[in-house]
């Protein structure tokens, strides 16, 4: 067996691209259990990932022929996100909000992502140390996208604590546990929305209210589904780039001194770090719309499909020395923000948050180093995701 049992193991998630490696040339499309009764194909070479991601022959919504998962009545809204939708709803829902998350919009926020690293980093200073997520990687994009979306500042704090506990969940019986604080959540959202009716800001749910009245046909439980991955893919892949980066720039002391005696490196160097950690390790699911054949091997109807990014990232027929980090990579076509009409819409705010905060680290903080063995870095517990869960620096 290449790949263990339980694909969420954090021992596993620490280094898993040794068995990515074996996939690639012994199973490049595998069957494997994600846990709670469901299975699926995993294809890890890069070829095959990229035509999955952009191939009309799956779908997102696993819903569309009668078959979906159930869920508690009070989750239905989350099926009604643009990430687990197909065109038309897809397409008309992401142009609802891709005009907040293009590139000149993001780079309007470079001033106030500043100020923000810049505070993070002083309180950190003066302590002499922090967890890197929960100190810095983690508070970075959750204080941004709450800003975006028009969150009170007096409400930050539940927002936060409530965010960070249906983030931390993951996709077994565990994440039972955080259906408290999706059910509060929830509350506070639709709650906030009658206000902004009442009361418009300039912020992103004014906009998405008046994009529902304006008869562009946002329903209010897609209207609560939209702020919902607004929020979780806001923070996921910013929290785990950040964290894993530097702890890769760590583990690799001469390309964090390559990168600190040439800050104009950050650009090329966050798109190496992207492709080295791989944050998100699988792309989220696709459902095959008829039987198809992926690598030779046959897919039937309506079976899940998984795309390993992670693994795509270290396939040697697209990368030169894949497993070494080498910040000057050039080219650099890798997978971690995915690809086609589901390409992660706030890659450019992830990349300026990480640009931002790695940067920043690098000059502050020269003596920066791990409180912790390497091996005792703990890992977070998902099959999709992969990133540090605490990572105790001194400074």
């Amino acid at each position: 067996m290449i790949l263990p049992r339980n694909l969420a193991d954090p021992r596993f998630k620490a280094d898993p691209f040794a068995a990515y490696a074996r996939l690639r040339d012994e199973a490049p499309v595998t069957r494997a259990r994600l846990g709670m009764g469901r299975r699926a194909w995993l294809v890890a070479r890069y070829d095959d990932v990229a035509a999955l991601l952009r191939d009309a022959r799956f779908r997102k919504d696993p819903s569309a022929d009668g078959r979906g998962p159930w869920m508690p009545g009070f989750l239905k809204p989350l099926s009604r996100n643009m990430l687990d939708l197909d065109a038309p709803d897809h397409t008309r829902l992401r142009a609802l909000v891709q005009k907040a998350f293009t590139p000149r919009m993001v780079e309007e926020l470079r001033p106030r992502i500043e100020r923000l690293v810049d505070e993070l980093l002083s309180r950190a200073r003066a302590d002499g140390g922090m967890d890197l997520v929960a100190g810095y990687a983690l508070p970075i994009p959750l204080t941004i996208i709450a800003e975006l979306l028009g969150v009170p500042e007096a409400d930050r704090p539940r927002f936060q604590r409530w965010s960070e506990r249906i983030v931390s969940g993951s996709p077994d019986i565990s994440a039972i546990l955080v259906l408290p604080a999706v059910r509060s959540f929830f509350r506070y959202m639709r709650g906030l929305f009658e206000l902004r009716r009442a009361d418009p800001r300039d912020d992103l749910i004014t906009a998405l209210v008046q994009a529902e009245e304006a008869g562009d046909r946002l329903s209010p439980d897609e209207l609560l589904g939209m702020v919902f991955l607004l929020l979780a893919a806001g923070h996921e892949t910013t929290v785990n780039l950040i964290s894993g980066g530097v702890l890769a720039l760590l583990r690799h002391p001469e390309q964090r001194e390559r990168l600190r005696s040439d800050p104009a490196l950050i650009k090329p160097a966050i798109e190496e770090l992207a492709r080295f950690t791989s944050p998100v390790d699988f792309a989220t699911e696709r459902y095959a719309r008829e039987d198809v054949e992926i690598a030779g091997t046959p897919i039937r109807r309506g079976e899940m499909v998984l795309g390993m990014i992670g693994s795509a990232n270290r396939d040697a027929a697209h990368f030169a020395a894949p497993d070494a980090l080498d910040l000057t990579r050039d080219p650099n076509r890798h997978l971690a923000f995915g690809i086609g009409a589901h390409y992660c819409l706030g890659a450019p705010l992830a990349r300026l948050e990480a640009q931002i905060a790695i940067a920043a680290l690098l000059e502050r903080a020269p003596g920066l180093r791990l409180a912790v063995p390497p091996e005792q870095v703990r890992w977070r517990k998902h099959v999709f995701l992969r990133g540090p869960k605490k990572l105790p620096v001194l400074l």
